[in-house]
């Protein structure tokens, strides 16, 4: 079978490879999926340029945590699946349900742990989960990290919102663009930013009330509290360089769902969290249960993630450029075969 493979030490796309490795057979409690699509998170690109939780990674890996598929054998002991099953992986394997916790182990995709960018890939069944009944390969490809992670912003911890609430996105990109989706289906009010304005129409076609580019208004948290009066959730998916504008857009009791990822440099005073008695949350990824959640609610919606370029399987690498551009908006999505 063919398989994308990084080299251990790497540090760009040079270090990917396109490789032919024996097919993998489940073994007792395993199931081996056949991949059909896999898509890319900004993690991604971090664990190519060596620039990931750890540094560069110390062995060759397959990349990527998202990817869905069929399941085309099971091992001695497996109950939750049978073959032709419709299937997606967790990004973390051993984090079945509860809060956070220590011992969730590596995640799909980077060191220590099996990645998606294969034709099969043998998983646990405890880290597999039936995908949304309602949804493509693809489109369910899209949902192990940037779904499950705005599922758990929006609806997880101490505040989860509901109809009424004003959450704000930032950017365009995979997480921001499941957050709008799941926070209109919930009955809530969205303000999306951006630094262009023809993305920002496009997140209003998808559901979102109000568009700040924060190019042109460059004070917008303070914007956004002075024109609507401020936001009851933000999914921050900037991190220390954002957060200061992210406490100016809140109102009283709000919450921070902190992904954090895309600005890490700054130093924000957390002052408004006390004037406003709101919290900052960290957020990463989720649970398996969440997963099941955010399926479960995909269907009864009939959300579907937004993909905004595919790539052929041989063109891995093209999908990988694509989603570093200025070009990226939603998920970039690999489709394997």
């Amino acid at each position: 079978m063919r398989a994308w493979q990084l080299a251990a030490g790497a540090s760009s796309l040079d270090d990917l490879s396109l490789i032919e490795t024996a097919q993998p057979a489940p073994g007792p409690g395993e199931v081996a999926i056949r991949v059909r699509a896999c898509s890319l998170n900004y993690r991604d690109q971090a664990i190519v340029k060596g620039r990931y939780m750890g540094g560069p990674i110390p062995a060759p890996i397959v990349p990527l945590s998202d990817g869905a598929g069929e399941v085309i054998a099971v091992g001695a002991g497996v109950t939750r699946f049978k073959v032709s099953d419709r299937v997606a992986g967790t990004f973390f394997q051993n984090w079945v349900d509860g809060p956070p916790n220590p011992h969730v182990g590596a995640a799909l995709g980077a060191a220590g742990a099996p990645g998606m960018l294969a034709e099969v890939v043998v998983l646990p069944e405890q880290g597999v989960v039936p995908i949304a009944a309602s949804l493509s390969y693809a489109e369910a490809a899209c949902l192990p990290c940037a779904g499950v992670t705005a599922w758990n912003a929006l609806f997880e911890g101490p505040r989860p919102v509901k109809p009424g609430n004003r959450v704000l996105v930032l950017g365009t990109g995979g997480v921001s663009m499941i957050a709008l989706q799941l926070a209109k289906a919930a009955g809530c009010e969205v303000v999306a930013t951006s630094s262009d304005n023809a993305k920002l129409e496009r997140a209003k076609a998808l559901g979102a009330d109000h568009g700040v580019n924060y190019k042109e208004i460059g004070e917008w948290g303070g914007h956004i509290a002075a024109t609507l009066g401020g936001v009851d959730k933000v999914v921050e998916v900037g991190g220390a360089g954002t957060l200061q504008q992210s406490f100016a857009a809140l109102r009283h009791n709000a919450e921070v769902a902190l992904i954090g990822v895309l600005m890490p440099v700054g130093g924000p005073n957390p002052a408004p969290l006390m004037m406003t008695g709101s919290i900052l949350r960290g957020i990463f990824v989720g649970s398996r249960r969440m997963a099941e959640k955010l399926a479960t609610a995909v269907d009864a919606n009939g959300i579907k993630p937004v993909i905004g370029a595919t790539f052929g399987f041989t063109d891995a690498k093209k999908a990988y450029d694509h989603n570093a551009s200025p070009a990226l908006f939603g998920k970039t999505v690999i489709e394997v075969g």
